[in-house]
């Protein structure tokens, strides 16, 4: 998997005479190819195939603008096509006078630069096309939004002449996400443009701001970056070689997996690894820990650390994240070579939903925890001359955070236990992950606030709501265009933007049009919606009640690294053998501390009556 971020991109293409109808006052022009262009990050292709290509928003009259300023539109796109290689496009001047000036140019031939703007959905690695150390990787959903006139094509290195929308993250492979880029079609010679000094120089500033802005936005996103960012601001250097140093870093990171606290009891690698589960559980089964006194002493030191006694027994923080490859244990037990791809807490992530769609996890936490939040932005005011400005600053508050006890089981049978076999040992450890990921990322979504529960998203005061019917309704276009609405009014639509549901929401959505006769639907193939990542989980209830039906689902949309989920201690289990006895099992129980938060309500927008059925 790769992730990347960057700026708006330029091709060139000539402009025919031919191709000028001055009568109608239009143009027609290539805007596109699928020609390989060298980027920052390796060489890009666009596929051309209209499958790849969404000519959705050209074709619905897309502006015509002047240098990408959207204060500038001299015209509209009238129609656009893809031939397999290359996107066509006829565009209309405006009549305006502005409009006018701009014709006038064109077929007097002084302007030759055409740009447009376009986003990526989607990309893949083309291994064939990839040459050493370069990768080539194709654009295999794309969506062009504007056409330019350009005097100046833009300089890459700094990403001028961005288009409105920004910059989104793009997922490289198998994983979807979003990219805006601007690809300049170049005619023949561009002519050097007429130098006004003070302009120049508010350029420059406007430059600069630009340049500390963008950069400030990837730390407030990657905190870790802090560092490189300041030095990347204190010796000048662009934008586009900050975001390559912080995609390098980023991906030898996991930052996901929040630091450990001081929980642990200090054990060793090898011990950590020598540590069984089952033994543990066949000891407190039978009460004879003559066989597993290392996992005794180990619980014991664990419940000295946590200040509480165990149920049944610890897995020690230090073996939930450190069972990797081990060698065999101590008394002739046997430990798996490979006992797990990752921790137990990497596979109980893995089990869990949100934790996809970005989530931020906390492990190791000790006592309430308290994490801040910005309550309010400071004030900008007017002020005359030599007059004083109003102090203000900004306002920040917490959110709480407190263990709740989530309990998972699983049933096993007791010659399973009694198994001395590497696969046994690795399967009870994963049950036990995914039973208590599932019930988690349940909570995560649907926790009440009440009764020993935590707050999950749906009920988080404070987040947006988009409401359909008296009766629930079925979820439609513009039902989607709501929700996020709902997280851009508050200008919290940034970060791991994502939407959630379950199947039959996502079977509804991908046979419902987003305008009649168009044969383009709200769910997209790629599991994408207006190209940002949409997830399926059947944790999202399709019973939720709405008037006098209880047949209604929920979509959530919104930022989801502001859903935090704090894990306390170690991992206490118990076990039932009653429960079983007739039938020959045992119930293993596992108990967490866990408490979940949303950082900012804002960030979250949903709508609970959506009737698939």
């Amino acid at each position: 998997m790769k992730q990347i971020r960057t700026g708006n991109l330029t091709r060139f293409f000539d402009i025919s005479r031919s191709a000028i109808d001055e009568e109608a006052r239009t143009v027609s022009l290539s805007f596109s190819s699928d020609m390989p262009v060298e980027r920052w990050f390796g060489m890009e292709v666009l596929d051309h195939s209209s499958k790849s290509v969404d000519l959705e928003r050209l074709n619905a009259g897309a502006p015509l603008l002047m240098d990408h300023n959207t204060s500038d539109q001299i015209g509209r796109v009238e129609s656009a096509t893809v031939d397999g290689k290359r996107g066509q496009a006829i565009v209309r001047f405006s009549k305006s006078a502005r409009g006018s000036e701009i014709f006038n140019d064109v077929v007097d031939g002084i302007r030759q630069n055409i740009s447009v703007g376009y986003r990526i959905n989607e990309m893949e690695i083309d291994q064939s096309r990839s040459e050493g150390d370069v990768e080539t990787y194709v654009a295999t959903s794309w969506s062009p939004f504007e056409v330019s006139v350009v005097s100046v094509p833009a300089d890459n290195s700094i990403g001028i002449s961005r288009s409105a929308e920004g910059e989104n993250l793009t997922t490289i492979t198998n994983f979807r996400g979003e990219k805006n880029m601007t690809e300049e079609v170049k005619q023949d010679v561009a002519p050097a443009p007429t130098i006004d000094s003070k302009q120049l120089v508010r350029d420059a500033v406007e430059g600069e701001r630009k340049r500390t802005a963008e950069i400030n936005k990837i730390v407030e996103i990657h905190p870790e970056l802090k560092n490189e960012a300041e030095q990347f601001l204190k010796n000048d250097r662009t934008v586009g070689e900050f975001r390559e140093i912080a995609l390098e870093k980023i991906s030898k990171s996991k930052p996901a997996k929040a630091a450990v606290a001081d929980s642990s009891i200090g054990m060793s690698a090898k011990e950590a690894k020598q540590f069984s589960v089952i033994r543990a559980i066949n000891a407190l089964a039978t009460g004879d820990w003559s066989k597993a006194g290392f996992e005794r002493e180990a619980s014991q030191a664990q419940g000295q650390i946590l200040g509480k006694d165990a149920q049944g027994f610890f897995m020690p923080t230090d073996v939930q994240r450190d069972l990797t490859a081990g060698t065999a244990a101590q008394g002739g037990h046997t430990v798996a070579t490979e006992l797990l791809t990752g921790s137990f807490i990497d596979v109980l992530r893995n089990k869990m939903t949100v934790m996809d769609l970005g989530a931020t996890m906390m492990t190791g936490l000790q006592g309430n925890v308290a994490i801040p939040k910005m309550a309010s932005g400071a004030t900008s005011y007017w002020v005359a001359e030599s007059g004083a400005v109003t102090e203000s600053a900004a306002a920040f508050a917490q959110v709480a955070m407190s263990p709740k006890t989530v309990g998972a089981f699983s049933d096993l049978s007791r010659k399973l236990l009694l198994q001395n076999s590497v696969s046994i040992e690795n399967l009870v450890r994963t049950d036990l992950a995914s039973t208590l990921g599932l019930a988690i990322d349940l909570a995560a979504i649907h926790g009440t606030g009440s009764s020993n529960q935590p707050t999950g998203i749906l009920a988080t005061t404070g987040i947006g709501s988009v409401v359909g019917g008296t009766n629930g309704i079925a979820p439609t276009y513009a039902h989607i265009v709501g929700l996020e609405t709902q997280v851009a009014q508050d200008n919290a639509d940034i970060g791991n933007l994502a939407y959630l549901t379950n199947a039959k929401v996502r079977g509804k959505l991908l046979q419902t049009e987003k305008a009649a006769d168009t044969a383009q639907f709200v769910w997209q193939d790629n599991n994408s919606m207006r190209g940002y990542n949409a997830a399926v989980s059947n944790q999202v209830s399709s019973t939720l009640t709405k008037g006098n039906q209880s047949l209604s689902s929920a979509i959530i949309f919104g930022n989801w690294s502001d859903l935090m989920i704090g894990m306390w201690g170690g991992l206490d289990i118990a076990i039932d053998t009653s429960t079983g006895s007739s039938s020959g099992t045992v119930r293993v129980v596992a108990l967490q501390d866990v408490d979940i938060a949303v950082r900012h309500a804002q960030s979250f927008a949903a709508m609970l009556d959506a009737n698939a059925a």
